[in-house]
């Protein structure tokens, strides 16, 4: 005899008559927004979605009260603000990416990724040139700051999370302040204390020291973040076999975090990828390929886009500047998806 395994049930999720309904609701609320619109003197499209969601609460707290009660009508209330409250945060990210991919795909040609700006200007045709400079030197750059930053911000985060030592609040409130740091200030504190005393040249090495200092919080912040998730229990076996605080924190603890601290290696560069102020400061923006970090003018992403934007304003011009910017979306993108990806592993 074949046992027949019931369904599991599942009350909290609508049935088809209540999406039946709540279509018929948002419709009403499309209808009453409408004619707000025309007989009232909320005009426009920001009128339109206020008459749009002052409607979509009524009609949704009205139609659950009278059938389900005040439990149910408040549920409905919260749920119409949580979803508007989703949508408003949505605007804007969908309106900029929407923005950018429409313009910046028409300064996309063959030769954008392979070409430099030596032999061509920003008013030129689009297919003269690309930012092959600007590339390479956003990823010296930022590659540098990496460099500098990593061990500095691990090692802050193992003295916040192991030793705990008397320095740990004045080291964790230095780390906050820094976080809030003005990019320019950085600039201005590297062109200050190195380019003018020492080297008197800008340079790719100066940027990275200016996008250094923005850097490291992140890098601290996250991996702090990411150490304590680690079970202590694991510190304790590594004590028990004999290990040392430093041992068990090298063999045991960073092992079982380290794809917690990659993604505070892609955090801490998305943070700094699309950095405008520094850059125009201390690195120069050279328009040729340059791959020596310490030694003359070095392009950027950012650099590339400010310089197209603030030309004549030709239709070349802006739509270089808008390629630039998707470019640079796309690996801004790129790197947030990547840290969604290996957070979201186990830890471990």
């Amino acid at each position: 005899m074949n046992k027949v395994i019931p369904m599991p049930q599942k009350p909290w999720q609508p049935s088809g008559a209540d999406k039946v309904k709540s279509l018929l609701i948002v419709f009403a609320a499309f209808v009453l927004a409408g004619a707000s619109v025309e007989l009232t003197g909320f005009n426009g499209k920001l009128g339109f979605f206020f008459s749009l969601f002052i409607s979509l609460l009524i009609l949704n707290f009205s139609f659950h009260y009278f059938k389900r009660g005040t439990a149910a009508a408040k549920d409905a209330l919260l749920q119409v603000l949580a979803v508007m409250a989703i949508v408003i945060t949505l605007i804007p990210i969908v309106s900029i990416v929407a923005t950018v991919f429409s313009k910046g795909y028409k300064g996309l040609h063959w030769g954008i990724l392979t070409k430099d700006m030596a032999l061509a200007s920003v008013n030129d045709p689009i297919a003269s040139g690309g930012l092959l400079h600007a590339l390479v030197g956003t990823i010296l750059m930022v590659g540098g700051a990496l460099i500098i930053s990593f061990p500095i911000g691990v090692l802050t985060a193992l003295y916040l999370t192991e030793i705990r030592g008397s320095l740990t609040r004045p080291i964790k409130f230095l780390v906050q302040a820094m976080s809030g740091v003005p990019s320019i200030v950085a600039g201005l504190f590297i062109l200050s204390s190195l380019v003018y005393p020492v080297t008197k040249e800008l340079s790719g090495l100066m940027g990275s020291l200016a996008l250094t200092i923005l850097m490291i919080p992140t890098i601290a912040r996250t991996a702090e973040e990411m150490l304590r998730l680690i079970p202590n229990e694991l510190r304790e076996a590594g004590v028990a076999l004999g290990g040392t605080q430093w041992r068990t924190v090298a063999g045991v603890v960073l092992p079982a975090a380290k794809s917690g601290l990659v993604t505070a290696i892609i955090l801490g560069v998305a943070r700094i990828i699309g950095e405008t102020a520094p850059i125009l400061l201390v690195s120069g923006g050279g328009d040729s390929l340059n791959l020596n970090p310490t030694e003359g003018a070095m392009g950027s992403l950012p650099f590339y886009i400010w310089k197209a934007f603030l030309t004549s304003g030709t239709p070349e011009a802006l739509a270089r500047a808008w390629a630039g910017m998707l470019v640079l979306l796309s690996f801004i993108f790129i790197l947030f998806g990547m840290a969604r990806y290996i957070s979201g592993r186990k830890v471990g």
